[in-house]
């Protein structure tokens, strides 16, 4: 494990996670009517939420995991099963890499919430 290492990947992830939640939802609130401002804040953190659930349960594992045809992990490490604190991946601590790839997994379907932005209800975003 390098500490320099460590160190910048946790400021990146910070740094994406404050792209994500306050400077993304504030962009978009700020494009829409006064009306829908709360409905575009709760959209933005409702898929953070969301990603970040569905990143732990199996998205890290599916991405990450060991090769199981070759083209996607299994769900080895679903719910991060085998992820200890000693576990690393390359330089790094593997639980911090799990962080750093979920916050790109927060914030890819976010980036979409400006195209239906005023044009769709809250529970189309969940789904």
């Amino acid at each position: 494990m390098v500490g320099a290492d460590t160190a910048w990947i946790i400021v990146a992830t910070a740094l994406v996670l404050f792209m994500t939640l306050p400077g993304l939802a504030l962009f978009y609130g700020g494009l829409v009517r006064a009306r829908n401002v709360l409905s575009v804040f709760m959209q933005c953190y409702a898929i953070a939420c969301l990603m970040s659930v569905l990143w732990l349960a199996f998205g890290y594992s599916i991405a990450f995991g060991p090769a199981g045809g070759g083209f996607w992990g299994g769900l080895d490490k679903a719910f991060l099963a085998g992820v200890t604190a000693d576990s690393l991946s390359g330089t790094l601590p593997e639980v911090l890499f799990f962080a750093f790839q979920m916050t790109f997994a927060i914030i890819t379907p976010a980036l979409i919430v400006g195209a239906y932005v005023e044009r769709v209800g809250f529970g189309f975003v969940l789904l």
